[in-house]
């Protein structure tokens, strides 16, 4: 890494399956697995915007990594002129052709908010698996908030005649249902994949006391089976009958971006009625229901960043993360100190301490 977040330069090697970056808060651990996440699915699930990446005194920020025995990732960050992707040397057309060889799985402190937050939240989180799934997904999103953006600003332009409006509301229409029908059918098929899995392992935590539901609640209203085509008129029907509302509001009222995943622990909504405990364990099997998926369909189990999440875990859940992801995985796990790390855990990991995070002591 160069001229990321607090860093103006570090070298990592990773020599065991485990790595413990140890060290106080506010030193750099979450930016350092964040880099990771980063460069292997273009996301940062702390934050939006490159200019808040990049060193408040570099122009550039860059982000490199060996990944397998002849992959090198390279990924760039400018103030200026958007990023720009490399593997193997080569500038990519399509910063979404780097995704795959660094398959990862993130779970931090800011996940515990994914049960009681914002829908936005649950999106994201979705978005994140099917980005694994199928990287050419970041396309899809990046294309429908590039149009839901400018369709938002058409209400707020003037001097446009209303046969004017129609007819560029009549064009976003066409490219927004083909866009909404393909991201609304990826959301509902890895949601449908993922729930027999996260019903397991609530139903491990709890003892098999709770019974766990994931319901895809769509911002289209999405009737029959499954298909492109119906979907598509229907939505783009949806578009056109919701004009009058938007223009009162100003804003698009149908579309993926109102999309909302509800969980349900028996016949309650856990966002609403379960206790503190019951959305930790919650969140907790959701997170390895992902890391089983994903380790499943991808030819290799992504690599998992734990971002100091053990702090907010009692010690059981500890435990239960601990020997769920056992020997299977390659770990990056950051803590404030060693204590959480018991017998096998902690003999044979690699340790990354405060020196190391300070110097970027190149390890290996």
């Amino acid at each position: 890494m160069r001229g990321f977040r607090n860093y103006s330069v570090l070298q990592l090697k990773l020599t065991e399956s485990r790595l413990l970056i140890i060290g106080p808060n506010g030193i750099g651990k979450s930016n350092l697995l964040e880099a990771v996440e980063l460069l292997g699915s273009l996301r940062s699930h702390r934050c939006n915007q490159d200019r808040d990446l990049i060193q408040w005194n570099a122009q550039v920020a860059l982000l490199q990594a060996d990944v397998g025995d002849d992959d090198h990732l390279e990924l760039k960050l400018r103030r200026s002129g958007g990023r720009q992707a490399r593997r193997n040397g080569k500038i990519l057309e399509r910063q979404a052709d780097l995704v795959g060889p660094l398959s990862c799985i993130s779970f931090s402190a800011l996940d515990l908010d994914l049960v009681r937050g914002e829908p936005a939240l649950r999106r994201q989180w979705l978005d994140r698996i099917v980005l694994q799934i199928e990287p050419i997904y970041a396309d899809l999103i990046s294309r429908y908030n590039r149009l839901l953006r400018q369709r938002n600003q058409l209400w707020r332009s003037y001097g446009q005649s209303i046969s004017e409006r129609n007819g560029l509301l009549d064009a976003f229409d066409v490219q927004m249902a083909l866009i909404s029908t393909r991201i609304h059918r990826r959301r509902r098929r890895a949601l449908h994949r993922l729930e027999p899995i996260a019903q397991r392992w609530q139903s491990h935590l709890s003892s098999g006391k709770e019974l766990l539901q994931l319901r895809y609640q769509p911002g289209s209203r999405l009737e029959g089976e499954e298909a492109e085509e119906p979907w598509r008129m229907a939505i783009a029907e949806q578009l056109r009958n919701q004009r009058t509302e938007e223009e009162r509001w100003g804003n698009c009222r149908i579309g993926p971006h109102r999309d909302e995943i509800a969980m349900v622990l028996g016949n309650n909504a856990a966002r609403r009625f379960g206790s503190a405990g019951q959305q930790r364990s919650l969140v907790l099997g959701l997170k390895l229901a992902e890391l089983e998926l994903l380790t499943e369909l991808c030819k290799q189990p992504p690599l998992l960043l734990l971002d100091d999440v053990l702090a907010e875990l009692d010690p059981i859940r500890q435990q239960l993360l601990l020997e769920a992801v056992g020997n299977d995985h390659q770990c990056l796990v950051s803590a404030t100190h060693l204590d959480g790390f018991h017998g096998g855990w902690r003999q044979g990991a690699q340790i990354f301490g405060e020196k190391e995070l300070r110097d970027g002591f190149n390890v290996g």
